[in-house]
């Protein structure tokens, strides 16, 4: 499921994203405590947000993903195939035991498949069902999104008209309300639109509490776009020292995927259970 690195962004180019990834290199022990260019309109990083993910639409990858979540660290490599609009296919492999797990959905329904338990589970791809491997507890298009580097934009999002400033992670930061009333803060670096990059997701509710937040980090210029080789996401008040981590190994995007891709076969034999959303 991997294999070379491709893909564009248009009026990006590799000498730019690569003296960016340097400067967000150099300012992760030291970032500025004041913006040294003008305000940017919101209207650019609206732009730079859809030129990004117009270039980035699916990805084939290999990752190291590691979860901390209740104290318990668990580690795998997972093989990705993704797709922006929630189709999701993750294998988890763990060392000397091959794979243990396998998860596919369409967006609308998933089956998981536990090597351990011998078991198949299946039902509609709510958050808590989505996340019963990789533990992102989100629904598929929004999980797709944050793996592709970026974050979807919910249906009737209005963003701010001011951008703000964020002295701790040296980034402009746009709030976008969302129809719950809550808040999507993105944080972005960079003071040219070609060298700008999202760095950071952080998402409230209407009475201000954090319900969960995503770093990209170690930005690598793929192909002419900027990928993440690190993220990071935790839940609610939590330290990514309690969320979740990916660490990519490898990946190519936008690599059309096979017929049936995001299907899972039963084997034969295996008990299939069916499952609801009674956590959502």
């Amino acid at each position: 499921m991997t294999g070379t690195m491709s893909g564009t962004m248009t009026g990006t180019t590799p000498v730019a994203l690569l003296a960016l990834a340097g400067a967000i290199a150099c300012c992760a022990h030291g970032q500025p405590s004041v913006r040294a260019y003008p305000v940017p309109e919101a209207s650019a990083l609206l732009a730079t947000l859809a030129t990004r993910q117009a270039a980035v639409r699916g990805m084939n990858a290999s990752a190291r993903a590691t979860s901390w979540i209740d104290g318990t660290r668990v580690r795998a490599t997972v093989n990705m195939l993704i797709e922006r609009d929630g189709h999701l296919r993750f294998e988890a492999e763990v060392r000397l035991q091959g794979m243990v797990a396998a998860l596919a959905t369409d967006g609308t329904t998933f089956t998981l498949f536990d090597a351990r338990k011998n078991e198949v589970n299946h039902g509609p791809a709510c958050p808590a069902n989505v996340a019963s491997l990789l533990r992102i507890p989100l629904a598929p298009a929004d999980i797709a999104a944050l793996l592709l580097g970026d974050v979807r934009l919910p249906d009737g999002a209005q963003p701010d008209t001011q951008v703000s400033w964020d002295a701790s992670r040296g980034a402009d930061v746009l709030a976008v309300r969302t129809r719950d009333g809550g808040v999507l803060q993105l944080m972005f670096r960079g003071s040219k639109e070609a060298e700008r990059a999202l760095i950071a997701v952080v998402r409230t509710s209407a009475s201000g509490a954090r319900q969960w937040q995503a770093a990209f980090e170690d930005l690598k210029n793929v192909g002419g776009v900027l990928m993440p080789d690190t993220i990071r996401f935790a839940e609610g008040k939590a330290s990514f020292d309690d969320g979740v981590e990916i660490l990519f190994k490898d990946r190519t995007l936008n690599t059309p995927p096979a017929a049936n891709a995001f299907t899972l076969a039963t084997p034969a034999g295996v008990p299939v259970r069916e499952v609801g959303c009674e956590d959502q």
